[in-house]
């Protein structure tokens, strides 16, 4: 390990950064001194510049790809090399994309594709408790209270614990799985059986349940956590609640499933439809 890399695992560290930004913030400065098989601090600002815009124009790498390897970059500069009044001088824009859903009954399917008990189970609680992937890996057995219903999330993003539904349908499916397979600790480990499963493992599970069950949009398990917040809006919960639910710092993130709620949409009423238009019997009785 270079001691540039010891350093700024050490300033990520002290700011408490999670090991999943810890490894992307590695990994965008390993691609950057690939690109220039130099180390970072043999580059200048232009240099550096030149290798973002070869990501968004000729690599053509999405928008938050490129924001992310651009936030690395710029902490590298300004916290470890000490270049505070660096600025990689790019406009880092954020599309508006809305999540994808599915309907009760898709997600049935996809629950029904899965080809043994600890796959569906594991979907089954991340949908239902709205759970992020890291989150849902990292379940223990300590942290399903069935006395009061509810699963305790701990060290979610941010490193924030917070508590989350348990659905009396998903207790049965929790126990007759936890009989079934015998577990001690972790809800679903990886396969010694001494630590969480991996996140590749997690992802393949969803991508291919849901191949198998004829599914064409969602775009990853995060997916799931979506239905979970969306599907809660449309049976009237209150977006302050789903926010606390779901571990949103803010609630203009949750107010996102404002747009995406089938009941909030069938609700409304066109203004076409308040307008007074002659029918094709008016126009024929003018006519004549």
């Amino acid at each position: 390990m270079t001691p540039l890399r010891q350093r700024m695992i050490r300033e990520m560290e002290l700011r408490q950064f999670t090991p999943r930004t810890i490894e992307s913030y590695l990994a965008a400065i390993v691609g950057l001194a690939t690109f220039y098989r130099r180390s970072p601090e043999q580059l200048q600002r232009e240099e550096v510049r030149s290798y973002l815009r070869h990501l968004l124009s000729e690599r053509k790498l999405a928008q938050g790809t490129c924001n992310l390897r651009a936030a690395a970059i710029t902490f590298l500069y300004r916290e470890v090399l000490g270049q505070t009044g660096f600025d990689v001088g790019m406009r880092r824009k954020h599309f508006g994309k809305l999540p994808e859903v599915y309907g009760r009954d898709e997600l049935v399917r996809l629950f029904d594709a899965t080809v043994n008990l600890q796959q569906r189970v594991f979907l089954m609680t991340t949908y239902a408790a709205g759970l992020r992937l890291h989150e849902v890996t990292h379940l223990q057995a300590r942290h399903i209270h069935s006395e009061r219903m509810v699963i305790r999330v701990e060290q979610g993003k941010g490193q924030k614990d917070r508590y989350t539904l348990l659905s009396r349908s998903l207790l049965e499916e929790l126990r007759r799985y936890w009989k079934e397979y015998h577990l001690c600790d972790w809800l679903f480990p990886n396969q010694v059986r001494n630590g969480p499963m991996p996140r590749g493992t997690a992802q393949r599970i969803f991508y291919h349940a849901k191949r198998r069950a004829g599914l064409q949009r969602g775009h990853g398990i995060h997916t799931l956590r979506h239905c979970f917040a969306t599907h809660l809006l449309e049976a009237g919960v209150d977006l302050r609640t789903i926010q606390l639910l779901l571990g949103h710092k803010s609630i203009v993130t949750t107010t996102l499933y404002l747009h995406v709620a089938q009941k909030k949409l069938t609700e409304l009423q066109s203004p076409f439809d308040l307008l007074r238009l002659p029918s094709c019997q008016d126009e024929v009785l003018q006519t004549t």
